[in-house]
């Protein structure tokens, strides 16, 4: 059996957390993070991933921190629609997060189009409310010791 691990994203920062496990045939990408900090790292959020997401079997997330589950939503949006697992803890955390963020990204992109803050014409949200709600619902809640 040979296996393959390809990091993604938290390489040379702490957010982003982004990893792809080839063995056995499948792919599996190890949490789906938000970059998070100055403008040049959150600017990744918005880079297209670096394989095709059509190629994910699935999905495993360590912990419900928005630096391993923030581009979830964007996952999803761009066609993703195979299982999430992940503990009790973190699909509760979790849809508080993703659901949060997304309210905040759509604030975000009302205020930039209200006020011309935005270089982007019209300013749009990472994420929308929808997107959230259709990664929660590919949630998998598996024990945390299998």
């Amino acid at each position: 059996m040979k296996a393959k691990l390809h990091f993604h994203g938290a390489t040379d920062t702490v957010t982003g957390s982004l990893s792809m496990l080839a063995v056995n045939g499948k792919k599996v990408l190890i949490d789906c993070g938000q970059f998070q900090g100055p403008k040049e790292v959150r600017s990744r959020n918005r880079r297209p991933f670096p394989f095709k997401i059509s190629e994910i079997d699935a999905v495993f997330i360590t912990h419900a921190h928005l630096d391993h589950i923030g581009r979830l939503p964007i996952l999803c949006k761009e066609g993703y629609e195979g299982p999430i697992f992940l503990s009790k803890g973190s699909a509760d955390l979790g849809r508080i997060i993703l659901l949060d963020s997304a309210h905040l990204e759509q604030e975000f992109a009302a205020y930039a189009n209200d006020t011309g803050y935005s270089n982007h014409s019209p300013a749009t949200p990472l994420f929308t409310t929808a997107d959230a709600e259709k990664a929660i619902s590919l949630f998998q809640v598996i024990d945390r010791n299998k």
